[in-house]
């Protein structure tokens, strides 16, 4: 279990059913004390539920769903679906908790777990499914310069351990896209990052693992307005475009995701194709080993 700071947080499951629950009610025309007495809640009770400050109890969703009709059994598994994924957190993050500064980010691995695809663009390093270890030291070494050693080691550890959902016999699928400057960009000086490029052209053999490089003078491209993910996400999740900056992230839901998905396809579309782009990570790689 997660600290109990990290744990009143809600989670993006919790917001997904509160909304679609509120929009159910909202449809059949119900107040929330209406609803409330239907299922002999007080109204704040319910309040907590469609505003994710609670988990709904599994036979209260039941319920909600018949008074709102939902009768069709897709729906019905869906929903149930994820009102048992609300708070539940992955038993390997409790291992981290230390490292966890921001709660809202045990959304990521969460996400991670569970795509079916994770597409990446980011113009100033490369995605962290898909750094080395000296690589992953060196960058998050640079950015948190405030950071022991020790909580260095430890976000670099649970990077690492993320890297997970690339194994196994349902690997997660990955298509990112890496500027050529990325490349080119000596993180933790020449060793490591031959290291990084060597590494890169290895993962790129595997059959879920994509990188398409943008070349250098490509010019103005989609990208520019900065880095983000798409996760894609099985039933009964949707869809969610991922952004994170110095002011903090962001996590956006379909109607919101058309602009990300719009913007990689622009971007898959002006790079490299994945032979051509592996070509370059090992001309680059050979650079700096000479």
């Amino acid at each position: 279990m997660l600290d109990s700071k990290v744990r009143k947080v809600p989670t993006l499951r919790a917001r997904w059913l509160g909304q679609e629950l509120r929009d159910l009610r909202e449809q059949k025309g119900l107040t929330l004390r209406q609803v409330a007495g239907y299922l002999k809640r007080n109204f704040s009770a319910l309040s907590r539920f469609e505003n994710a400050e609670w988990p709904i109890p599994r036979q209260d969703v039941q319920l909600l769903l018949d008074l709102y009709g939902v009768a069709e059994k897709r729906e019905r598994a869906r929903l149930t679906r994820l009102s048992e994924e609300v708070w539940r957190k992955d038993d390997w993050i409790s291992e981290y908790n230390d490292a966890l500064y921001d709660p809202s980010f045990s959304e990521v691995p969460w996400l991670e777990q569970r795509a079916k695809r994770i597409a990446s663009f980011d113009g100033m390093y490369l995605l962290g499914l898909l750094q080395t270890r000296g690589y992953a030291t060196a960058m998050i070494g640079a950015m948190e310069s405030a950071a022991t050693q020790d909580q260095i080691a430890r976000w670099v550890e649970l990077r690492l351990r993320r890297q997970r959902v690339l194994e196994g016999q349902r690997p997660t699928r990955i298509s990112a896209i890496v500027p050529e400057s990325v490349l080119r960009t000596p993180v933790g000086g020449a060793e490591v990052m031959s290291g990084q490029l060597n590494h890169l052209c290895r993962l790129t053999r595997k059959r879920h693992i994509e990188v398409r490089v943008l070349p250098a003078g490509t010019g103005a491209h989609a990208g520019m307005d900065g880095p983000f993910l798409l996760f894609e996400m099985d039933d009964p999740f949707p869809e969610v475009a991922y952004v994170e900056n110095l002011g903090g992230r962001a996590f956006l839901t379909a109607p919101k995701t058309k602009p990300f998905v719009d913007a990689y396809d622009r971007l898959r579309a002006a790079a490299l194709d994945p032979d051509e782009s592996t070509k370059l990570i090992m001309s680059i790689a050979e650079e700096l080993d000479d």
